[in-house]
């Protein structure tokens, strides 16, 4: 078996095991965040029939997963980098749920974009949870107004998505993101990375974005 797929079974049943302890019965989906790795190391993967993947960078999405998804109509690939609105048009086209919504700029560009070519992308509005100048993501003050936006124009929004900062309180960050999601009725909620998900399960997260712990370390 290879090492990817092992690392994933192995991610797989520590969740299960850590959510039964806390007699959670609803299974958070794994998004295998496969930026940077070549297709050859993506495969195995995909012949075990994991089909959620997450990429970075729109350009290296198109020339890595083009004539996959043409081949295999059940992979789903998810954008979990900044989107750039010149890029927008190439994303709608490769993505099927883009999780780093985080303004009425971008909303707009995605809306007119995939109406072009009539499909309906899932959305995550990426949450700036810590405040942190440096990081992409909406204000919780602002949220209102983006949502209402989204709302108005019909894009198709499933949850929040944060990335919280790197100090010792993860926990707290996942329970607050988790409460607002619930707060507007989403069902889905993507946060956690190798460093967290477990935290992340058990705190209602729907989408893991795990990478380094199932590819091992990017060069």
């Amino acid at each position: 078996m290879h090492s990817t797929v092992q690392n994933l079974i192995s991610i797989e049943e520590e969740i299960r095991l850590s959510l039964k302890e806390k007699k959670i019965n609803k299974l958070p989906k794994v998004i295998a965040v496969s930026k940077t790795f070549e297709i050859e190391k993506i495969y195995p993967l995909i012949t075990h029939g994991h089909i959620n993947f997450g990429e970075n960078k729109v350009q290296e999405a198109m020339y890595k997963w083009e004539k996959i998804k043409q081949e295999n109509s059940k992979i789903k690939l998810h954008l979990i980098g900044k989107l750039q609105t010149n890029k927008v048009k190439f994303a709608v086209k490769i993505f099927d749920y883009i999780h780093t919504l985080d303004s009425i700029k971008l909303a707009k560009k995605i809306a007119e974009e995939q109406k072009k070519i009539g499909k309906n992308i899932k959305i995550f509005i990426q949450l700036n949870i810590g405040d942190e100048p440096q990081k992409s993501g909406i204000h919780k003050k602002e949220l209102d107004n983006l949502l209402d936006y989204c709302k108005e124009i019909k894009l198709n929004i499933i949850g929040l998505m944060c990335i919280p900062p790197i100090d010792g309180k993860t926990e707290n960050y996942f329970r607050e993101l988790e409460l607002l999601n619930n707060n507007y009725n989403f069902n889905e909620l993507s946060m956690g990375m190798s460093s967290d998900y477990l935290l992340a399960a058990t705190n209602s997260a729907t989408f893991l974005r795990i990478g380094s712990s199932i590819f091992g370390t990017r060069i």
